[in-house]
């Protein structure tokens, strides 16, 4: 660790992290995870000795090698920091760090580059899933500049559509681990789903809010985040994850009909505090589950007709647009637009 390790800092849709090659970091997780926690400086609400940027957003890794599946060019295992505990998990994944897997393996030359458009498969290592990512390539290199725009990221960049397919139940074992589409915890109807990302979808006005609320608001709202808490506790085994109150899932997503015009809008805690946007993976939960009749988030929804259903899920920076193919009842595929750009390429010590 003397001489430093490589590493190269990226936004990926509205995250930043640290990417790896997982032969540069220890292959033992307790001494990567040690290693991992030094870098970021944490646990410290500043995270001032390290790179970490005060925020779980941005205290994120990921750790990539060439696969060896022959369907699938990358494996990507997402590793989230905590900012103020000593912890470092693997419990979910991340579609916005997911966002910049590809560019990143083209740049470190584990994915030759095939003209002006480079799709690469990426396998999810947390949950199994695989994810197909288009990026714009030129001379060989990724291009970052372009004119797509995403909410919570200023400014446009070159656009990496996101492909997903078969992600239900990725983490939980089934779309709704319950087998329901709405359950009852603490009095509150809620909607416990798994599309990629466990979240626990429920109504805002059912806690005293009505969804419009800033998150610097919400994360005033003692009263709120414990009562969210509580629900979360109990959630968690209910969707297969076990003692939950060390992890980072499930997500807590509260809905409440827009007034700009999306199909619902949400405001999200990842688990304690609230985003400032919503993950990828937790907009595809949130807006299958605006799909089932009679749910918190179906309640408050406008869902367009047709069989492939763009459903835009409004939050505090804007919204996100997933597209769902809906075959008999069930989600065939998820797709989403997010871009990502190469901050720094160096060694971390």
């Amino acid at each position: 660790m003397s001489d430093g390790l490589p590493c190269m800092w990226m936004r990926g849709g509205t995250s930043k992290g640290a990417f790896f090659l997982a032969k540069d970091l220890p292959p033992d997780p307790q001494a990567r995870d040690a290693l991992l926690l030094h870098v970021m400086g944490s646990p410290d609400a500043r995270q001032i000795d390290g790179i970490g940027g005060a925020n779980p957003l941005t205290s994120k890794v990921a750790v990539v090698r060439k696969s060896i599946r022959e369907d699938v060019d990358i494996d990507y295992l997402f590793l989230q920091v905590f900012v103020e505990q000593a912890v470092v998990t693997d419990a979910q994944p991340c579609g916005n760090i997911l966002a910049a897997v590809a560019p990143f393996a083209i740049e470190r030359g584990l994915v030759a580059a095939t003209g002006t458009e480079t799709q690469v498969t990426i396998l999810m290592e947390n949950t199994g899933e695989v994810a197909t990512a288009t990026v714009l390539t030129q001379g060989g290199k990724p291009i970052y500049v372009g004119n797509a725009a995403i909410s919570g990221v200023p400014g446009t960049a070159a656009p990496i559509p996101l492909v997903f397919r078969d992600i239900a139940g990725s983490s939980c074992g089934a779309l709704l681990p319950t087998g329901n589409a709405v359950d009852t915890i603490d009095g509150i109807e809620v909607t416990l789903i798994d599309n990629g990302m466990p979240v626990v979808v429920l109504a805002a006005a059912d806690m005293g809010i009505s969804g419009e609320e800033t998150p610097a608001e919400l994360d005033t709202n003692e009263t709120l985040k414990v009562r969210l808490e509580k629900i979360r506790l109990k959630a968690g085994p209910l969707m297969n994850l076990g003692d939950v109150a060390l992890k980072s899932v499930p997500k807590m997503t509260l809905v409440a009909h827009s007034q700009a015009g999306y199909a619902l809008t949400t405001r999200t805690f990842i688990p304690h505090r609230c985003h400032a946007a919503i993950g990828v993976f937790g907009a595809v939960s949130v807006a299958s589950a605006a799909l089932l009749p009679g749910s918190p988030a179906n309640r408050v929804a406008v869902i367009p007709d047709g069989v492939m259903k763009t459903i835009a899920v409004g939050h505090p920076e804007g919204e996100t647009s997933v597209i769902l193919e809906i075959d008999a009842g069930t989600v065939r595929s998820a797709a989403i637009l997010r871009t990502a750009r190469k901050l720094f390429d160096g060694r971390v010590y």
